[in-house]
């Protein structure tokens, strides 16, 4: 089966439409998987539109799309369950989430949306991938991973060509000369959506280790 990996959004709704109607271009008929590396929210200006869609695809094909959580969904939790936070996350481009949700404070989030946000796990695996939002810390198994490298991890993880046994699939890292980032054992996937106008998928074999292609949106200037 085919996987769709999804770099971070940030609030490009726009972009996150036209990407999915290429996916489905690409798939056809076949049976696919989507796979959403987290970083909904933030920056962009259309947030609440974001997690809407992915909310409705995933309730639409709870067994074929995986959503996991990114940094920025964190810090969002993080300045709901503790308010001295907020000003961290509002200067990390939280602003713009309150006003696309068209509330003043995280903890007036629709009630659902932070129930989703919660649920979200930090990686999923296949046979032959690892997906996490910011990567692996070098050296340790995945069980032996800390949440908090999964969702903010750069160096050493983007240093070193580390073997994890399988493909490990990310984004967080900005990628801002065009294209997704492909080395011998990962591949980031965060094209700069809200920084370049790019948003980019991987498509992957669950029987190979590297991509085997990639689509990408972006919009005319």
């Amino acid at each position: 089966m085919m996987t769709y990996a999804i770099g971070d959004i940030h609030g490009r709704q726009d972009l996150l439409l036209l990407l999915l109607d290429r996916i489905r271009d690409h798939a056809g008929d076949r049976l696919h998987k989507l796979v959403f590396l987290g970083d909904y929210i933030d920056r962009g200006p259309d947030s609440a539109a974001v997690i809407e869609t992915v909310l409705t695809l995933q309730d639409a094909r709870p067994e074929t799309v995986m959503c996991l959580m990114g940094n920025h969904e964190s810090m969002l939790l993080r300045a709901v369950s503790d308010p001295t936070v907020t000003y961290w996350w509002l200067r990390n481009g939280g602003d713009a989430t309150l006003v696309s949700f068209g509330v003043r404070e995280p903890a007036s989030l629709p009630a659902h949306v932070l129930e989703w946000l919660r649920s979200l796990p930090v990686s999923f695996e296949d046979e032959t991938h690892y997906y996490v939002h910011a990567g692996l810390r070098p050296g340790r198994r995945l069980q032996e991973q800390s949440d908090e490298d999964k969702l903010w991890i750069r160096e050493p993880f983007l240093d070193v060509d580390w073997d994890f046994g399988r493909h490990v699939v990310h984004g967080h890292t900005p990628v801002l000369t065009g294209g997704p980032e492909t080395r011998p054992f990962r591949t980031n996937l965060d094209t700069g959506a809200v920084f370049q106008g790019i948003l980019t998928a991987g498509i992957f074999d669950e029987r190979q280790g590297p991509p085997t292609g990639f689509i990408s949106a972006s919009l005319p200037d």
